[in-house]
This record gives C-alpha cells, structure tokens and sequence, in this order.
C-alpha cells in the first residue's frame, strides 16, 4: 500500500521528543512522493515542519486508530512500534489504572506504588479455571496458565519474573505463589501451602534491603520449585539463591539500608528477650547507619520481626534456634562497630576492654583475648614455616567486614538449607512450578562485580526468550500453515561468549585470582590486550586503564569498574578467625554454621595454622596442600555454574515471562515517566517481542470474527454461504498487495498496518452511512419544520379573517343597536317628564290634605295624653309606696330563711365528708353549670326588661315636661287674661311648685334606678367575664392535657414500635446467621466425612488396616459435627454379615444428646421469640385499649365493674344457696302440696322473688349513679383545676387526699352501695338540688354559692381521681417493662448457652482424639447433671400441682354429686354417689383392613435399603410412580416398627437410610437427577415425620384419619434434626452439583454471545485469543442458560420438590448467575461497552421474562440481579457532566463505589464515534460516594449459599391407598 495512501491530511504520526521520547501530531497537508518534509500540528495547536531523513526518505510512525488504545495485548495494535506499545501502557496505566498488560506471551507488570485490592481470594476464585485470554491481564491469569499446562501437558512450568530493583519483581512472584497454594491446596495435614507463603516473610527479611530504587529491594536471585503430586496438590517446595549481595552487610550508600533483619532487631531491642543482644537504635551500629534512611515511611519493623518469627515457627524453627540466629545477627552489628586504631604503618591494635568487642565474644561464645589477636593478626606459610604477621589498619578493618559478611553468608544458606527442610517431602513429586525471582538489568555510576554478574544472567535469560519466543512464532505458522521466512532477531550469543567462552572474562578473572600477586590492574591489562581488538562489544574507556565497557543486548554500554572484582571473586575470609568461632563451645549453632567449611579460603594455595600470637616453624603437610589448591572455586566459577543449571532447568520446563517495569523514580503512586519506562521495555526484551512479531504477520483473526467486523465493506452479492471464500475474496478486492496478508486454516494473517487500513475503510464507510443518514434526517427535520410553519401560516390567516369578517359583524350590530338605543331613550325622556310633572301636583295635594290631618290630629292627642299622664303619676306613686313594703317583708324573710339554711348546712358538711357526697357534687357539677348559665341568661332578660321599663318612662317624663309647659303657657295666658284674680292665681302658683317639686323627686328616682341599672349590668357583664375567662382556661387545660397525652401516647407508641422493629430485625438477622454458621459447620461436616472416607479407603486399598469392621469412639460424631450421625459399615464384608454390619455403627447416643440438648434450645429461642411477639401484641392491644380508656375516662368505671361483679358472684352464690333450699323444701314437701298458695315453699318462693326485685331496683339505680359518675369524670379528666382560697378547705382536702388506693375505692364504693339502699339517700339528690334551686333564685346571692368550698371540693376529687388513673398506667407500663427486660434477659441467657455449647463443641473438634473424648465426656456429664437438676424441681412442682387439682376434683365431684341429686327421687343420696367407685371401661378396638404400614423383617432391612435407595433409577420412579414414594414406603416401615414398639428397629432403620442416601449421594453426586431426587425425598421424609409426630401445630393440617396413623410409642425429635441436617447437606450438594452445570454456560451465555446480532462488533485481538461472541458450535448462548434452567426446574418438579424449596433454588441459581457475570464484566476490559450494556439487559430481561413464566417472580430471584443490571446501566448512561454522576450515584445503589470506579475505568468504546470516560468523570463519582459505608471488595463471592429453611408442606395422600409397585422388588414387604 503506498505511504500516499496512509499519510494524507488529519492522519496522525508520532515524533521523537526529547522530553517525553514520543508526540503524537496529526498531518495538515497530504504527504506526495518526493516530498522532504511533513506539515504536521501538535496536540497543543502548534504547527510544525517535519524533515524527513535525506538518506532513510523513512516517515514517522503512523499512530493507531483510538479504539485499539488501552488494548489488553500489544500485540492486538495494528502498528507496532516502540510509540505505540508506550502509549498503551501509558493509557493503561494513568487513564485505566490498570497495571498489568499482555505483550504476547510476556506479561508486562507496572509498578503502581500503592496498594490495590486486586489479590484477594474472590478475585484468585474468578481466575481459577479460566483461559488466559479470557480475562483482563494479571499475574493470576499467569498463573493460572502455567497450573493447566502442567495438567494437561504433563509438562513441568516455570515462571520468570525479572525487571530493575523496584519494580516490584518480588511482589508478583509472592502472588503467583499465593495463587498456586490458594487454587491447589495441600495432600497432608502440615499445610504446606501455608509454610510456602510463609518463607516469603523470611527470605524478605534476611535477603532484601531499601535501596534508592525500591524500599523492598530483593539483593538475592531464587528460584522457588513448587512440588505437586499426581492430583496437582502441592505437596512441597525448593528454593535455590543466587548471588547474596554479601557487600551490603558492611557498606551502603546513601538513603539506602542494610538488609531488614537487623533494623527489625534494633527496633525490638526493648523485648525482654532481647535484652541478652546488647542491641539500641539502628544509629549506635556502623552496619546501620550508613546509608542515613534508617526507617522506611509506612513500615514498622517491630510488627515486621513479629511476623518473620511466626514465619520460623511455622517452618519448624524453634524458639532456641531462632535466639541463634538472632544472636549471630546481633554479634556481626557489635563487630561493625569494633574499632582498629594504628599502632604503627604496618600493624594495628584493638584497645582493651572494647566493649563492642567483648559484647561480640559473649555473644557467639569464644575468648576476647583470641578474636583480638586473630583480628590485628594473619598467618603467612612459606615451604617451611608459618608466620604470623601484622595488618595494617585498613587490612583490619577488612578482614574484620570478610568476616562479618562470611558469617552473614553462612547464616543465609543455614536459613535457606532449614527452609527446604521444612518444604520437603516424602511423598513423590509428579511435576513443578517454578517461579524465578532474579535481579534485572542494573546500571549505576559505579558499576562492580555483583553489576557485572547481574548482567551477564539477565543476558542468559534474554537468549532463552528471545529463542522462545521465536520458537511460538515458528509454531504458529507451521500450524497454520503459513510460508514463512527466517526472522531476523538480535542474537547476543557474542555478548555471552565474551563474558564466559573460553578465554572470556570469566576465565581471565579466575586465572588471575590464582596468580600469586595478581591484580584487579593486571586483570584489566589482559582483558585489553584479548579482547580490544577482537571484540567489538569491548571497548576501553578513554580517561581510565581500570575499567572496562560491554555492550549489552538492550543497546546499553556499561562501563565496570575493576577495582575489587579480584577480591570479591576469591571471596576470602582469614581461615585464623573461623577457627577462633568454631572452637565456641557456649554457641552450637555458630558451630552448626561452619561444620561444613573447608580447610582453605582461597584459591592461591596458602595453608591455614593452628592459631596463636608467635611464629612458629611447623612442617607443611603435602597431601593437605594439595587438596587445598583444588578446594575452592570462585564466586564467578560458582555462579555460572548455577546459572548453567538454572538455564537448564529452564529448558526443561514451559517458561511463561513477567516483565516488571519501574514508571518512575521517585515512588510516585501511578505516575509514567516516558525515559525510564522507554529504557526498561529495550532492557527487558518486550520492544524485541514486538519486533519479532512486527516482522511476522503480528495481527490474527478468524474467519468469522473477520466476517463479523468488516460485513459492512461488503456487498449483499460478496456474502456468500462459505465465510471463509467470502473473506477471501473480500480481501481481494479491499487490499491488492497479497504480500500483506495470508490464509491459513483456521486465521487470516494480516502484516503491521493492515488491520488499521481496514479500520480506517471500515471507519469511512461508516462516516460515509452516518452522513448519508444525518442527511436524510436533516432534510424530514427541515421538510417537517416547513410544514409545520406552513400549517402555522394558514392557521393564522384563517384566524386573521375570521377576525375581520367578526369585526364587520360587530360594527353592523352596533349599528342597529344605537338606532334602537335612541328610540327607546327619547322615549323614556319624554315618559320622565310627564311623570314629574304628575308627581308634583300630587306632592301638593298630599302636601295640602297632610296638614289639615295633622292640625286635627294635634288637638286630639293634647287632650289624650293630659289624661295617660294623670293615670302614670298616680300609679307610680302606689307602687313606690308597695316596694317599700314588700322590700322589708323579703329582708326579714331572708334572714329567717339564712338562718335555717344555715343549720342544714352543717349537716351537709358533716356527710359531705363521704365518698357519696363527693361523687354526688361531682354529678351534679354539669346541672350546677347549667342552672348558672340559665340563670345568667335570666337575669339578663330581666336587665332587658328593666331598661326597656327605663325607656319608656323618660318617654313618659319628656310628654309631661312638654304638657307642663303648654299649660304653663296656657295659665299665663289665664294670668294675663284674669290679672284681677288674684287669690286664682295664688292658688295656680303653689301648684305649679308643687309640681316642680314632683318633677325633681322624679328626675332624682330615674337617675337613682339609672345607676343601679349600670351597676347590675356592670356586675352581671364583669361575672360573664369571669365565667368565660374561667370556662377558656378549663378549655385550655383540658386541651393541653389532652395534647400531652396524645404526644406521649404517640411517643410511648412510637418508641414501642421502633423498638420492636429493631429488636425483631435483630432476631431475624441472628436467626440467619446461626443458621447460615449451622449449615456452614454441616458443610465442613460433610468436607471432613468425604475426606475421611478418602483416607478409609486408601488405607484399604494399601492394606493398612485389615479387612472387616471398624468401630470408632463413640464420641466421633459429637466432635466431627454438632448435629450429624457418622455411623460406619464394613464395606469389605460380603455375605450374611451385611445386614449384621449394618447395624453396627458407631454409638450416636451423645450426638443424639447433644443435639436433643441443641433442638430444646431452638425451641425455647423459638418459644421465648413467640412468647415475645405475643407479648408484643398484647400490650399494643393493651395500649391501644388503655388509650381509649384513658381518653375517655374510664379507669374507674373498671374498678367499679369488677367490684360490681364480685359482689355479683357473692349474690350468685346466695342465689344459689336460696335455690338450694328452696329445693330441699320443695322435695321435702313434696307429698304435700308444696306448690300451693299460702303453703312454706310457696312463701319462701315469693320472698326470694321479692328480693331478687328489690335487688334489681338497687343494680339499677347503682348503674345510672355509675353512669353519670363516669361523665363527670370524663369532663373533669381534662381539666386542672386552679386553687383558691376558700373558706374551711382544709377538712375537705384531708378526706379526699386519703382516698389513693384501690382499696379504699372499693371502701367507698361499698359505701355508695349502702347509702343507695338507704331510704334517706333517696331523697337526698330532692334536697340539694331545692336547695341549689333557691340559691340560684337571686342574683346578689350568686358568690355566696361557693362560700363553703363545693365547688373546690368537686375539682380537688376529680384531680385525685386522675392521679389515681395515671398511678395505675404507670403501674401497668412498668410491670410490662418489667415483663419485657425478663423476657430479653431470658433470650440472652438462652443465646449464651447456645454460643456456649458451640464454643465447648468447636474447641473439642481441635481437641486429640483422647483429650476430645474426655472433653466429651466430661461435658456431657455436666449437663445431664443440671438436667437432672432441673427435672427434679419439674417433678416436684408437678406433684404439687397434682395434689392441688386432686382437691379440686373432690370439690368439683362433690358440687356435681350435689347437683346430681336434685334430678334423682330422693333414693341416693349425694354422699352416696360421690363415694361409689367408677369402674373402668374395656373399649375394644375396631380393627381394620389397612392401617398405611408396611411390615418387614429384621434380615430384611438390608434388602429394603438397597432396593429402596442404593438400586433405585431416579428418572423410573419419577416419571411412572407418585413423588415421594420412597419417603413413603420408609415412613411406612417406620410406622410398623413402631406400632410393634422395637426400638432397635426404628434406630437401625433410620440409621441404615441416613447413610444410604449419604452413600448413594457420594457415589453418584455429580448427577443432578439423583441429588433433585433425594432431596425431595428426604424432605417428605421429614415432613411424615412431623405430619404424623402427634404434635398439635402439625395435626392441624391433617383429616380424622390421618391423625389415627400418627406415631404411638417413640418420639423422633432428635431424628427429624438429624434427617433435617441430611437435607441441609443434600441442598448444598445440588447447589454445587448446578454450580458446576451452570459455571461454564454463564459467561459465553450471558456476556460473550451476541443474543442481538449486529449490536456490538469484534474488536481486534492480540496474541491471547479470546473466547469468541459469535455462536459457533460448541458453545454456550443465553438459550443454553434457559434451557438448562428449564431442564433444573422440570427435574425437581417431577420429583415432588417442594414449591418454597424450589424458589430458594431458583434463587441461589440467579445469584450465582449475577455474580459470575458482574465478576466477569469487572475483569474483562473488552466486555465494558455501550453495547455489552445492552446484550446484558436484554438478556436479564429473558431471565425474568423465564422467571415469570414458571410463576416465580416473587421468590427473591430478581432482586439478585440487581447488581449486574446496575452495572448493564452504567454502560449505557451518559458519563460526561455534573448531572449525569449525580444520577449515577442515585441509580447504582446495589453497587460498591470500587465497583462502579472499576466499570468506568474499564469502558472501552467498541467503535470511533464513542467516547473514554474522561478521569475527572471518575474522581467526580469517587468524590460523590467517599461517604458510602460498605464493603472494598470488588467482586462478588460466587461461593455463598443463602440460608436454606425447609416449610413445613403436609401431604394429603392417605398412607393406606399407596400401593408398592412390582418393579420396586419389594415383595417382602407386607401391608398391615
């Protein structure tokens, strides 16, 4: 394909930069051939020129297209080249925060500094079993491949992790490990999977060390061998070392440390075990201090000690042993710090009493004295003598750091021999893992001996990859059956054979270390003259002649330093000085370290003396000097030798390669730096991978995944029915170069780039589709706004002329209306006129006429009133004259009557003290109350009156002033006229004064009657005042305590309510853990069953134990389960011994106890929670009815009625005595004539009748006081009554404040009673109600009313009556709390012997077998002994309930012998008859045809069992016979058994089925139709157990006849928990048993099949294929799922399952299908899409539209996906702005917040018109739910089983109707 084609405008190229090595930049003009440069624009915007090479003319690296970024393989781009493998691994890592990344067969692990939770066991669980390219990349996916090759190739594995220091190579080979010991487990008791996880700890602790590059640097290389057996359980371990930096013992650089282990030590220095050390801080020891970072940030090396000696004592390193060790690690720290000083130029000195020194001595046991000498000293041999000589100081000092470093070494490999020792084993190894944890490339400023080794291995294992690597490449083609050609790779075999080929460095360095005096600087001169011109990877520094420079395979030359190799090859240690520590006597293991050293400590030949501080002449020993020439080889000799045999130890195995790369430097949590990533991936062989691929055909697909994703670049006339031809000729057409791709038999092979030109053709036609439907869109949008505008436009002309043509109407209207307007209003004008004119001639006539009228009606009304006011004057005087009288005769007459009521009023006092009284002012306080307001109104008729008499007399007073002047006119008109009269007009002048006077007098009364009327009206206006104010404050405070009890009612109510719900929540959240704890101990219970019988039958199999019966304790099944029977038959037994043998098995009697101990807890948990609720109940009941009483007074009324009612029983009672004698007389006289009038019987008769009336009469008038008692109360209830001051009070209060019992209620009541029958009570309520007539009867008495305390009287009662109400509901609400803290007290009681007797079980089942069964024992006496106990106080309690009811018997039978004689004739008495004795009767049996059992005999049971459970075809008697039948056929058996009542034949018959079915369900466990079958019916089982136990609660269910076959003689309790247990364990074995079926189906049904086809489309894949979504035979789709399902619920349909067991099963399996697939959707970076999103929910819809079908959408299946739809949503909202992460939140509920972060880092846009969650999005829903309480785990456990509870179902067959068929082959059975 031409660059023209590829290179065009907007298409983007990546760049060299020198800061972050690649820039992406995108083409703004199309590239031409023959152009020298390329117009290219940054990401920021910035446009740039490009120069091409004028040599090369090679272009940029295209970049691929965006929907391969983030790949899970590299391999998987379409361009693969250095930017595009960084710019993934970026994108993984920063944007995706995802670490782990596939580069074909290498696994390239980031280092993210910080701790991620993706380790855990759930995500080990969802690894297990998968393939390596179906799920996201990680070191299990790993693992996990390297665990099935092993399997399935028989081949041995190998795990390489390799990369620089820190990054993080330790780690990944730690969990590949854990994965190993997680996923195979162990053959033997020792788990030695755990003791593998454990030398982590140790070898980290004695063998890594902080450096500037990682805080856990690993200074050492191991290769760790896992063991497995035949099985694939690991069953061992072997750990080989390479290389220990022994250096970093006495030097470190800076901000780096020695190893941990001492800093662990000095940090514990305050334990009192280590006192002993002499230890302190980490800064007192030379050792230490160096490096200046004694303490890594995060680490505390105290807990770190703790856990490396917990790793010891796992390992089998005593507590003695590891003092030792820690001994010998404190005396090399107390070395470092003895000081050499000068004691001349050539010899040195220890100063005395070093105290570091003698620390040391002490320590590892040897003399002071001795290790002084040998350290300032050395010996020298010559042909004839020894010497000893001194060193100078910094000889000294030297050799003083070769012996610690020496000492150090042998520890390690002391450590490392005991750590073997405690993984070996002797069973025989079937193959191995191994996992290589090694160094990586190193390169620093000063590059030594330990770089150069590091080097050299990393070159080794390169050559192996890289020819690995080009074997798979070879593989694939030649499978496929592609021509291909040889592959040019980077071969560094040169490299290798300058460093160890003959003459190569190694060789050099050893000869020279022989060399007497060699030297690193003759060393150095060699290599130069040898290998600088012959070699072209050995270069010489320019500015050094004692360096060298090689040049490695990753392009990096490396300059080494030759100073030291010389020294730290012959590693060499004064031989002097491990004499003086072998001699140690006080320290065998320091002896134990150099038992095995060789005489000679280097290479030169010299001869180690005896020891001492003189020279000395000793004879040399010839053999021994020979020996010791060929003793030692050197550490470079040694460690090729080593890596030799780890190279073919790899060659023998399928290696499998991690690469770990460091992203930056600086331990920043996810951050990439470009340079140091770019350097590791050239050093570590992955850029090399790409290239070997890239040169190759790197991309791959199927055919149909082919045909899947580019169907659109095909035409309809181009599919054709062979894919394969189709794509063949598509290919064809679309790319013409047939060098860029090839055929092969199952893959189409396509060359770098080619998949992204398809993608870029697939991506045009697609923009080209996407344009073409915009525009279609675009124009219906236009061509319907159009119309719409349009219609609009007509509808708004048709509008604008209907305006105008209403318009026209309008004016037209209005125009004929003023036409008419005018008419009609001149007319009324013209009407108006004449009607005035009308009006006023009539005005003047009336006017006229008036006048006339009045001046004649004037005149006769003068003489009218002249007369009325002579007739009023002389009345008013009469009756002024009459008041007077009648005022006096009234005051005497009050007096009198004062005086009278007076005295009766001390009467009233004195009886007013009683209760009567009380409660009859209390009756008569609402008549009071209304006598008051009628009187009020009275009296204000009355005013009314009085001020209308008022009125009309200043009317009368007016007409007299103005006749008075009229005649006063009129007489002196007289006066003038009769002037000469005078004695007339003296006699006219006293009486015109006379008047005067009168009218004063008269003017002075109208004022006088004016002021009393103002000041009555005043008085009666302020009284109402008074009265309403008073009648406001009553209302008030019966509203606020009728307020204050309705909120404290509701709070009481509230509180109850809450507490109820909590405590109820709480029981049943108890109930479902014990349960659910229960059913996990029965699991573990049938774990340890199968194990055993494992272990059973290997030891048979071996002939470890003879052929036979085996008996074992009979505590067994007490200590393997709490509930469990564990019996065992001889199964090697044959003949008429089986039957024998069957019944045989162990003693279950203290398991029965046990769990009949255990069953009566349950039930009294159950009872007590019963009894609780109940409670519960009643007291809402109790609430509820006390509220109404409350509100509506009737407390009392209570009290009265049940007064009332004993009084009631009492006058029964002589009711019935008058009866009695009555009767007694009527018999006696019966002869007579008893019934005759006038007779005796007669008389007595009528006066029981009498009083039987007079009685009612009094019951009667008792019940109207009792009722207007209580409405009294009900009113006064609700007020608070204020206190006054009254007069006399105080005798009131007492009498009252006396009455605050019950008793003394009853008292008063009985006093009630007594004054009701009293005839002077009768009248009384007559007198006091006259009496409070009379006083109402005027008004100035109204406050006299209340002068004697009445009123306070009836107030003061009725408060005292409240209190007592309230001291009665407080009463009650304690005693019922009282109630409920006993009853909880009770359940907390219940639920610690409960726990108690879990813990005593649990602790026995850790327990030896001897120690366990004394345990047992031991328990079990304890609690038969406070059963006995307890049983004994039962029994006496019974006995005296049975003496108790004896004598009621008596009574009873007396009262009945009596009541029997009155219908007798008088022949027996009643004494007679009570003393006869009643004689039993025999009823005899009706026997019947068939009582629904079935006979068998005892040698038969055999027969039964293994016909009946062993032989029985499930699928036979499902479909031909009714479910349950053999439940029934056994119930049946039982039945007899115990109608015959043998009990040895009810326990070996139950016995017998519960381990056949056991048997049976081992045998045949994996079949679903045996397990369904046994399940249903061992629960029928159970349910004719308790349907026909006799129990009450399960009779109720059964007819008459049903309840005739219950069991007559045993009680099955214990067993039906047993049975009940048994179902428990068949349950979990079906849920296992469909785990199993529906595993596999799940992930390809619901996520991989496109149910839709054409939703989602096939993204490229890399070198790790994946489980194709197309639906090809073979695999799994969503109709699998549903079938299966359907096949599930059929099944256990036909066998009769219960409906509520059928719905926990259909919910188990739903969960399990919800929580495989969410597990699945959050590894599974290519399954996070819009798309998936959508394949899932539709396919959750079929499951519900499935659970819907089979009616079972309400049994909790559907809440169990709620999580993965939540998920399914997630992927298919909008996920860009503030709103959408709210709504995110709000709708995933049902998801964790790890969750929810995980699906949207993992969401991948399948096509380029999607688009990547942004990482602000992300930390945006992260911010939102950091407040979230709930779980980190990220996946769902997909091994939790709920709860499962087996409902009682009673059945409705009748036993005596099944019938046995034939072909059961139980023809010994016989019906009774």
């Amino acid at each position: 394909m031409a660059a023209s084609e590829l290179y065009t405008k907007r298409a983007r190229v990546w760049i060299p930069d020198a800061e972050e090595v690649w820039k992406s930049a995108e083409l703004t003009k199309d590239f031409k051939n023959g152009d020298a440069s390329l117009q290219l624009m940054l990401e920021d915007g910035t446009s740039i020129e490009h120069k091409l090479d004028p040599k090369t003319k090679n272009l940029p690296y295209l970049r691929n297209p965006d929907i391969l970024v983030g790949e899970n393989d590299l391999t998987a781009l379409s361009y693969l080249h250095e930017p595009a493998v960084l710019h993934n691994l970026k994108v993984r890592f920063i944007d995706s925060k995802l670490i782990y990344t596939y580069c074909g067969i290498v696994l390239v692990a980031i280092n993210p500094y910080e701790t991620l939770g993706i380790y855990g066991t759930d995500i080990i669980n969802a690894y297990s079993g998968q393939n390596m390219g179906d799920m996201d990349p990680h070191i299990f996916a790993v693992a996990e491949e390297a665990y099935k090759q092993m399997a399935r190739d028989e081949r041995n594995q190998s795990i390489i992790v390799s990369g620089e220091s820190g990054a993080g190579k330790t780690v990944s080979a730690k969990y590949a490990m854990r994965y190993f010991a997680t996923v195979s487990g162990s053959t033997s008791e020792a788990n030695v999977e755990q003791k593998v996880l454990a030398s982590n700890p140790i070898m980290e602790a004695i063998g890594n060390a902080k450096t500037t590059r990682n805080d856990n640097s690993s200074r050492f290389g191991k290769y760790i061998e896992i063991g497995f057996d035949t099985r694939y359980r690991i069953i061992g371990a072997n750990m080989r070392t390479y290389l220990l930096e022994k250096s970093r013992v006495v030097f470190q650089a800076d901000e780096e440390r020695n190893y941990h282990i001492f800093y662990q030590l000095c940090a514990s220095s305050h334990l009192p075990e280590f006192k002993t050390l002499k230890l302190s801080s980490a800064n007192d020891f030379l050792y230490t201090r160096q490096g200046r970072s004694p303490v890594i940030h995060g680490v505390d090396d105290t807990k770190e000690l703790s856990t490396t000696r917990n790793a010891f004592t796992l390992l089998g390193i005593n507590e003695s042993y590891q003092m030792g060790l820690f001994q010998v690690l404190a005396a090399i720290l107390h070395l470092g710090n003895v000081e050499i000083k000068d004691k001349d130029s050539d010899s040195s000195l220890i100063p005395p009493n070093n105290r570091h020194l003698t620390a040391f001595c002490e320590l590892v046991g040897v003399t002071y004295q001795d290790m002084s000498q040998w350290l300032c000293h050395r010996k020298l041999k010559t042909a004839t003598e020894t010497y000893i000589k001194t060193l100078p100081r910094l000889q000294a000092t030297n050799a003083r750091d070769a012996l610690a470093k020496h000492i150090y070494a042998k520890l390690f490999n002391w450590i490392v021999e005991h750590v073997n020792k405690a993984l070996i084993t002797n069973i025989k190894q079937h193959s191995f893992i191994g996992v290589l944890d090694i160094y990586g490339f190193e390169t620093f400023e000063i590059n030594s001996f330990e770089q150069f080794c590091i080097n050299y291995a990393n070159e080794k294992l390169q050559q192996q990859f890289n020819m690995h690597v080009f074997k798979l490449e070879q593989e694939e083609y030649m499978k496929e059956q592609i021509p291909w050609t040889l592959i040019d790779f980077y071969d560094n075999q040169p490299c290798i054979n300058l460093i160890e080929a003959k003459m190569g460095i190694l060789d050099l360095l050893d000869e020279e270390c022989k060399m007497p005096k060699g030297s690193d600087d003759s060393w150095a001169q060699k290599l130069y003259n040898t290998h600088l011109k012959t070699c072209s990877l050995f270069e010489k520094p320019r500015m050094s002649n004692r360096a060298f420079i090689i040049q490695h395979f990753a392009d990096k030359q490396v300059e080494y330093q030759c100073e030291g190799f010389l020294e730290k090859n012959k590693d060499t240690v004064n031989e002097d000085q491990i004499n003086v520590l072998k001699a140690s006597k006080k320290f065998d293991l320091l002896v134990e370290l150099f038992q095995d050293e060789e005489k000679a400590t280097s290479p030169t030949g010299q001869v180690p003396g005896t020891g001492g501080r003189t020279r000395l002449s000793i004879k040399p020993d010839k053999g021994r000097d020979k020996s010791s020439k060929e003793h030692k080889k050197t550490v470079g000799c040694q460690f090729r030798n080593s890596l030799q045999m780890l190279m073919d130890t790899l060659n023998a195995t399928t290696p499998h390669y991690v690469r770990c790369i460091k992203p930056n430097d600086f331990k920043l949590a996810f951050s990439f730096d470009p340079k140091r990533a770019v350097q590791q991936l050239r050093a570590c062989g992955v850029l090399e991978t790409i290239r070997i691929s890239a040169a190759g055909f790197p991309s791959r697909w199927t055919y149909q995944e082919f045909f899947s994703r580019y169907r659109v670049l095909m035409k309809q006339k181009d599919v054709l029915s062979d894919k394969k031809l189709t794509c063949r000729n598509v290919l064809e057409k679309l790319v013409q170069d047939q060098d860029k791709y090839q055929f092969g038999k199952t893959k189409i092979f396509f060359r770098a780039g080619q998949v992204a030109y398809l993608e870029k053709l697939r991506a045009d036609k697609l923009r080209v589709a996407c344009i073409r439907i915009q525009k279609t869109i675009r124009c219906w949008l236009a061509r319907k706004k159009y119309l719409r505008k349009r219609s609009a436009a007509i509808t708004i002309q048709r509008f604008t002329r209907g305006y105008q043509a209403r318009c026209l109407a309008k004016f037209m209207r209005r125009t004929q209306a003023a036409t008419i307007i005018q008419k009609y209003q001149r007319m009324c004008m013209e009407r108006k006129r004449y009607r005035q004119k009308q009006a006023a001639a009539l005005v003047m006539q009336t006017i006229l006429r008036a006048y006339m009228a009045r001046q004649k009606y004037q005149g006769l009304l003068r003489e009218h009133n002249a007369v009325i006011i002579q007739k009023r004057v002389r009345g008013w005087l009469a009756r002024c004259w009459y008041k007077r009288c009648l005022v006096s005769l009234v005051y005497l007459q009050c007096c009198f009557r004062r005086m009278k009521a007076r005295r009766e009023l001390k009467k009233l006092k004195i009886e007013a003290r009683s209760v009567e009284h009380f409660k009859k002012l209390n009756k008569g306080m609402e008549n009071k109350i209304m006598q008051l307001q009628r009187r009020i109104d009275e009296q204000t008729k009355d005013n009314r009156s009085i001020n209308e008499k008022l009125v009309s007399l200043e009317t009368s007073s007016t007409a007299e002033r103005e006749r008075m002047r009229g005649e006063l006119s009129r007489l002196r008109g007289v006066e003038e006229d009769a002037k000469n009269k005078g004695n007339q007009v003296t006699l006219l002048l006293e009486q015109l004064e006379k008047l005067k006077k009168e009218l004063s007098s008269t003017q002075k009364e109208k004022k006088t009657i004016e002021d009393w009327a103002q000041t009555y009206r005043d008085e009666m206006e302020k009284m109402v005042s008074e009265l309403k104010d008073q009648n406001c404050s009553l209302k008030k405070e019966k509203d606020d305590l009728n307020r204050l009890i309705q909120e404290q009612s509701q709070q009481m109510t509230e509180k109850m309510a809450r507490a109820i719900v909590e405590k109820t929540q709480q029981l049943e959240t108890d109930l479902n853990e014990e349960r659910s704890r229960y059913q996990n101990l029965l699991t573990e219970h049938l774990r340890l069953e199968e194990k055993y019988d494992d272990l059973k039958e290997a030891m048979v199999s071996s002939n470890v134990s003879k052929p036979g019966h085996r008996r074992t304790d009979s505590t067994h099944s007490s200590n393997e389960s709490e509930y469990t029977y564990n019996s065992e038959y001889a199964e090697l037994e044959e003949g008429s011994r089986a039957a024998e043998d069957v019944t045989r098995g162990i003693d279950t009697s203290l398991t029965l106890k046990l769990q009949k101990r255990l069953t009566e807890l349950e039930q009294e948990k159950q009872s007590l929670r019963n009894e609780l609720e109940n409670r519960e109940d009643q007291f809402q009941r109790a609430r509820a009815r006390d509220d109404v009483e409350f509100k509506k007074a009737r407390g009392a009324e209570l009290e009265y009625e049940s007064l009332k009612r004993q009084e009631l029983e009492s006058e029964n009672k002589k009711l019935k005595h008058d009866l009695a004698e009555i009767r007694r007389s009527l018999l006696g006289n019966a002869a007579t004539g008893a019934g005759a009038p006038g007779s005796p019987a007669y008389k007595v008769v009528l006066e029981q009748l009498n009083a039987s009336c007079e009685e009612l009469e009094v019951r009667k008038e008792e019940v109207l006081i009792l009722r207007s008692q209580l409405v009294s109360q009900k009113e006064a209830m609700h007020h608070k009554d204020e206190k006054e001051t009254m007069t006399e009070p105080s005798a009131y209060v007492e009498d009252v404040s006396k009455l605050k019992d019950a008793g003394e209620l009853k008292q008063a009541y009985i006093g009630l009673k007594d004054t009701n029958r009293s005839p002077r009570f009768m009248h009384k309520p007559l007198e006091v109600s006259d009496l409070l007539s009379r006083l109402r009867s005027a008004a100035p008495d109204f406050h006299k009313l209340n002068e004697d305390g009445e009123l306070w009287l009836v107030n003061q009662g009725l408060k005292e009556t409240i209190r007592l109400l309230e001291h009665q509901l407080q009463t009650q609400r304690r005693s019922y709390d009282s109630e409920v803290e006993s009853l909880r007290g009770e359940l907390q009681n219940v639920k610690e012997e409960n726990n108690r007797q879990q813990q005593l079980l649990a602790q026995n089942l850790q327990l030896p077998p001897e120690a366990r069964i004394e345990a047992s024992l031991q328990h079990e006496i304890t609690r038969l002994t406070n059963e006995n106990l307890d049983l004994m106080e039962q029994l006496e309690k019974q006995d005296r309930t049975i003496r108790k009811l004896k004598k009621q018997l008596k009574v009873y039978s007396k009262r009945i012998g009596e009541m029997g004689a009155g219908q007798t004739e008088g022949q027996t008495s009643p004494g007679q008859m009570v003393d006869e004795p009643i004689h039993p009767v025999n009823i005899p049996r009706r026997e019947k045809d068939f009582q629904g059992m079935l006979e068998y005999k005892k040698e038969d049971e055999l027969k039964l069992v293994k016909n009946l459970i062993l032989e029985l075809k499930p699928r036979g008697v499902a479909v031909n016979l009714i479910p349950g039948l053999p439940a029934y056929i056994l119930f049946m058996c039982l039945r007899h058994a115990d109608y015959v009542n043998d009990d040895q034949k009810v326990r070996t018959l139950l016995t017998s089925t519960i381990n056949s079915i056991k048997k049976i369900l081992k045998k045949r466990g994996d079949d679903f139709e045996t397990v369904s079958f046994w399940l249903s019916n061992t629960c029928r089982f159970l349910h004719c157990l308790k349907q026909y136990s006799g129990d009450e609660a399960f009779m109720k269910h059964n007819t008459q006849r049903q309840n005739e076959h219950t069991l007559s003689n045993f009680d099955l309790a214990e067993y039906r928990q047993v049975i009940s247990d048994l179902a428990i364990q068949i349950y979990q074995q079906l849920i296992k048993c469909m785990e199993n079926i529906l595993q596999p189906m799940i992930v390809s049904g619901m996520l991989e099949h496109e149910t839709i086809q054409g939703v989602s489309g096939v993204k490229p894949t890399g070198l790790r294929k994946r489980t194709s979504s197309i639906a090809d035979e073979g695999t799994y789709t969503l109709d699998s799922i549903l079938r299966q399902l359907s096949a599930f619920h059929s099944t256990m349909c036909q066998h009769g399952t219960d409906p509520e067991l059928i719905k926990q099963v259909v919910k188990q399996q739903f969960y399990i299908i919800g929580a495989v697939t969410l597990n699945n959707l959050l590894l599974r970076k290519d399954m996070c899409s819009w798309s998936k999103g959508m394949q899932i929910r539709y396919n959750v819809s079929q499951l519900e539209e499935w659970l819907r079908d089979k009616g079972l959408m309400v049994c909790g299946a559907k809440e169990t996906l709620e999580p993965l739809i939540q998920a399914a949503q997630l992927l298919q909202v909008k996920k860009k702005t503030d709103e959408d992460a709210e709504a995110i939140c709000s709708m995933c509920l049902a998801l964790t917040t790890a969750q929810i972060v995980k699906v949207l880092n993992l969401y991948t846009p399948v096509n380029e018109f999607e688009e990547r969650v942004s990482v602000a999005f992300i930390r945006t829903i992260q911010t939102r739910l950091r407040d979230r309480c709930e779980s980190p785990q990220l996946l769902m456990d997909t091994k939790m089983i709920y709860p499962v509870t087996f409902p009682f179902n009673p059945s409705s067959l009748a036993l005596e109707t099944i019938q046995i068929p034939s072909s059961l082959n139980l023809s010994f059975l016989t019906r009774v």
